[in-house]
């Protein structure tokens, strides 16, 4: 069966690099992917796989294989670009058409690779038993994730799914390498908003005033002891400022500062402490100089958490098609975040990265990079890999 999958990849190669170039040059943001849902369904339609729409973006296709079973396997890929303007001469054959909206994180890899997949699965559907659930899920880029309002909709628990996985392209692996772990994979990601609220005044006199850039540059500087500090150093943890506005004039003292960050975790303990630390440390800083705050924080995706008999068929799979030199077992988890977490809750499952840096394909850039590419050799790897673990 592997052979025959090898071969089936072979041949759709440069027809996955078409349509990844195609959904690359025709990006759209998370939750508005209507004319991707409509390409994909329009493929769909080719193959004869029906498919339905429980979010108002994004399928499930639903495969039947000829064997009679009332096993139920789902595959997922993501759909949905990022605000960014992308740049890179690497890509001027297949560039962005939509101006400040981007695949530079590899969803359009993902999709592609998927929509291969289910060609080769409905040619080889009459050895497949029980059924395969191709999920096209949009907004994994935005809260509060598509994931998460697909698990929430009930179905894929009214399919009674046994397994499902989840692919990812990777900047930090170079084409042709598979690389996954069982267990905790990714983190957590939440987000926070401060506002600093101070008392405005003239730069001149600043003595009667309460300066809120001061008081959010303490907190700024005090935030990262957290990890330093407050977290048992061999539990990972990043907590981020990413945003800062305040000010309008070189000498005016604003009334207040605005900051949004991002924190990342690997169990709900350690974010509970981040949680409660955040606030204390605002608290004291703007209430010891008389000022005040307001603060909220937003519980992202949980974290991507394999299960173990799941990664192990991944890997294992891995390493019969590839060879043990091209497989990593990880012993660490990344810190970026997934949506994926959401269907780990529900069922066992994993998540897998496939290599796809290389120089000559320009595609060593991180996600969300504006030139963030794809190396085609992703495929070579990805799609033969991904349909054998339904035979698997």
């Amino acid at each position: 069966m592997h052979s025959k999958i090898a071969e089936l990849a072979k041949k759709y190669f440069s027809e996955t690099v078409e349509t990844r170039q195609y959904l690359h040059k025709h990006p759209e943001l998370s939750f508005r992917e209507y004319k991707t849902t409509e390409y994909i369904q329009s493929r769909l339609d080719e193959l004869n796989i029906p498919y339905e729409t429980p979010l108002e973006t994004g399928c499930v296709g639903i495969l039947k294989g000829g064997i009679e079973s009332d096993k139920v396997v789902a595959l997922r890929a993501d759909i949905d670009a990022l605000p960014i303007l992308e740049e890179g001469t690497a890509k001027q054959g297949y560039i962005s058409l939509n101006e400040g909206v981007a695949h530079c994180c590899g969803h359009d890899a993902h999709t592609a690779n998927l929509l291969t997949v289910a060609k080769i699965l409905s040619e080889l559907r009459a050895e497949i038993e029980g059924t395969v659930l191709l999920v096209f899920q949009p907004g994994e880029e935005k809260l509060p994730g598509g994931g998460k309002l697909l698990t929430e909709t009930g179905f894929l628990q009214k399919r009674k799914v046994d397994a499902i996985y989840g692919i990812h392209t990777s900047p930090m692996h170079r084409a042709g390498i598979v690389a996954t772990k069982p267990g905790p994979l990714m983190a957590s990601t939440s987000e926070f908003e401060v506002e600093v609220i101070g008392k405005g005044g003239h730069a001149a006199r600043a003595h009667e005033a309460i300066d809120p850039i001061v008081l959010s540059s303490q907190f700024i500087n005090a935030v990262q002891t957290i990890a330093s500090r407050n977290v048992d150093p061999t539990e990972p943890v990043v907590v981020t400022i990413g945003r800062i506005e305040g000010g309008s004039a070189h000498n005016i003292i604003p009334e207040n500062v605005k900051l949004w960050g991002t924190a990342r975790t690997l169990s709900p303990e350690t974010e509970e402490l981040v949680i409660e630390r955040l606030e204390a440390i605002l608290r004291g800083i703007t209430r010891e100089a008389g000022g005040d705050y307001k603060f909220e924080f937003n519980r992202g995706y949980p974290a991507v958490i394999n299960s173990e008999k799941e990664a192990d068929l991944v890997l294992k799979s891995a390493r019969k098609i590839l060879g043990n030199d091209n497989v990593i077992e990880l012993t660490k988890p990344v810190m970026a975040g997934e949506d994926f977490a959401f269907y780990q809750k529900e069922f066992p499952g994993a998540f897998f990265f496939v290599g796809s840096a290389s120089k000559e394909a320009d595609s060593e850039y991180p996600w969300h990079h504006p030139k963030y590419n794809v190396d085609d050799r992703f495929f070579e790897t990805a799609t033969p890999l991904m349909a054998s673990l339904i035979f698997e």
